[in-house]
C-alpha cells in the first residue's frame, strides 16, 4: 500500500477523482482550487522553453549533418500533414453519420461570450502565421513561451554551432550539463503534479458544472468516440507497420496521459514526455526536432474537434453543407489549424478563423461550445500527446535512430515497478 501511495500514476488518478468529487459536492470551494492547477501549469511552462531550445540545439550539434537534419525535418512535416488530414477527414465522416447537432433548439442552449475569440479569428491569416514564426527578439520568444519561435531560434543556433565544428565543443558540454539540470527541475515539479491535477479538475467541474454537459452531451460523446477510433485504429495501424505496440507505448506514458487529463494541457507533460521517449529508445536529436515541432503542426485531437465542431454548428443552425463545401472546410482547416499554435484559446480562434473564411456557417455558433469546451479539451490534449509520441517513434525508426535495447530496458523497468506495487 505504501508503494502504491508513492506511485505518481496512482497519485494523479486519485487527485483527478477527488477533484471531480469536490466539483460536484461543493462547487464554490472547488472554484477556489484553480490556483493549484494554474501554478502547476506555470511551473511546467517555466522550463518548456529552455528544454526545447537545449534539446534541439544539442540534437542538431550531435547530428552535424545538414542533409540528415533536413531529411528528419522533412519527414516529420510530411507525416504531420498526412496524419492531420486523416484526422480531419475522420472527424468530418463521423459528424456527418451521427449528426449530433440535428434537431437541437438553439434558443434553449447556454451560450458564452466569445467576441474576443471571434475578433482574433477574423484577423488571423496564414501570412500572419508565417511572419509570426520569426521572433522580434530571442528573449521575447522565451518570455512569451512561444514554442514555434523558440524552435526557429534553436534551429538557427544549432546550425551555427555545426558551422563552428570543433570550436563549439566546450559550449556543447556546457549546454548538455544545463539540459541535465533542467530535467532534474522537471523531476522536482512532477512531485506536485497530483496537486495541479486536483486543482485544475476541481475548478473545471465546479465552474462549469456537469449539468452543462447535458445539451451537448451527444457532441461530446461523438468527439470522444472519434478520438478513440483515431488512436486505436489509425495510430495503432501506423505503430504496427513500424513494429511497435500501441498498448505497450500507452502503458509506458500513462503518467503523462493522466497529467494531461487533470490539467487539460498537453504542454504540462511536454518535458517529461521528451525524456521518456529518449529512455524508450528514440535518439535525442530526433526527439528534439520532432516533438516541439509536432506541438505546432501535429495537433490530431484538435483537428478532429475542429472539423466536428464546424459541421455541428451548421447542423444546429440548419445550414446544409454540400460535399464540395465540406472538402473546402477540410482545406481551410489544414491551414488555419496551424495558424494559432501556442495561442491561448487557440481552439476557438481557429474555429472562428475557419467560419469567417468559409462565410457559410454562422460564426456566433461557437458561443454554443464555450461551456463544454473545457471538458472536451482533455480529449484533444491527450490525443495530441499520444500522436506526437507516435510521430517521434515513427521518424526514429525510419531514420534507424531507435534503440531496441533501450526500449526493452524501459519496458522491463515498468514491469518490475508494477510487480513491486502489487507485492
Amino acid at each position: 500500500m505504501k508503494r502504491l501511495s508513492r506511485n505518481l500514476t496512482a497519485q494523479v488518478l486519485f487527485a483527478v477523482a477527488c477533484g471531480v468529487a469536490l466539483g460536484v459536492l461543493d462547487p464554490a470551494l472547488a472554484k477556489q482550487m484553480r490556483p493549484l492547477g494554474d501554478t502547476f501549469v506555470k511551473l511546467v511552462k517555466m522550463v518548456i522553453g529552455p528544454i526545447i531550445f537545449l534539446t534541439i540545439v544539442l540534437g542538431i550539434a550531435r547530428i552535424a549533418d545538414v542533409k540528415k537534419i533536413g531529411r528528419v525535418g522533412g519527414k516529420a512535416l510530411l507525416y504531420f500533414e498526412i496524419v492531420s488530414t486523416v484526422a480531419l477527414a475522420i472527424g468530418l465522416t463521423v459528424v456527418n453519420v451521427t449528426k449530433p447537432g440535428a434537431g437541437l433548439d438553439v434558443s434553449a442552449m447556454p451560450k458564452g461570450d466569445v467576441s474576443a475569440y471571434a475578433a482574433q479569428g477574423q484577423g488571423m491569416t496564414f501570412v500572419d502565421f508565417v511572419t509570426h514564426i520569426v521572433p522580434s527578439s530571442a528573449v521575447d520568444a522565451f518570455a512569451q513561451g512561444d514554442i514555434l519561435q523558440i524552435v526557429f531560434f534553436a534551429v538557427l543556433f544549432g546550425f551555427a554551432m555545426v558551422m563552428l565544428r570543433g570550436s563549439a565543443a566546450p559550449l556543447t558540454s556546457v549546454l548538455e550539463t544545463t539540459l541535465d539540470v533542467f530535467f532534474r527541475i522537471v523531476a522536482l515539479i512532477m512531485k506536485v503534479a497530483p496537486l495541479g491535477a486536483f486543482g485544475a479538475m476541481a475548478f473545471t467541474v465546479g465552474n462549469f458544472g456537469l449539468q452543462t454537459l447535458l445539451p451537448l452531451g451527444r457532441l461530446m460523446l461523438d468527439v470522444y468516440l472519434t478520438m478513440f477510433l483515431f488512436v486505436f485504429v489509425v495510430l495503432n495501424l501506423i505503430m504496427r507497420w513500424y513494429g511497435f505496440s500501441l498498448w505497450a507505448y500507452l502503458k509506458y506514458i500513462r503518467e503523462e496521459i493522466l497529467i494531461v487529463l487533470g490539467t487539460s494541457s498537453s504542454e504540462a507533460a511536454l518535458p517529461s514526455m521528451m525524456a521518456k521517449l529518449e529512455r524508450y529508445g528514440c535518439a535525442r536529436p530526433v526527439v528534439g526536432l520532432v516533438v516541439p515541432t509536432g506541438y505546432s503542426f501535429n495537433l490530431d485531437g484538435t483537428s478532429i474537434y475542429l472539423s466536428m465542431a464546424t459541421v455541428f454548428i451548421a447542423q444546429v443552425y440548419g445550414v446544409p453543407l454540400t460535399l464540395v463545401q465540406q472538402i473546402g472546410i477540410l482545406a481551410v482547416l489544414m491551414i488555419t489549424s496551424k495558424g494559432a499554435a501556442g495561442v491561448t484559446g487557440s481552439g476557438f480562434i481557429v474555429l472562428a478563423s475557419t467560419l469567417a473564411a468559409m462565410k457559410v456557417v454562422p460564426i456566433e455558433g461557437i458561443a454554443l461550445l464555450l461551456g463544454v469546451d473545457r471538458f472536451m479539451s482533455e480529449a484533444r490534449a491527450i490525443t495530441n500527446l499520444i500522436g506526437n509520441g507516435v510521430a517521434t517513434l515513427v521518424i526514429s525508426r525510419s531514420e534507424n535512430e531507435f534503440d531496441e535495447n533501450m526500449r526493452a530496458s524501459a519496458t522491463t523497468e515498468l514491469a518490475e515497478a508494477r510487480m513491486n506495487l502489487n507485492r
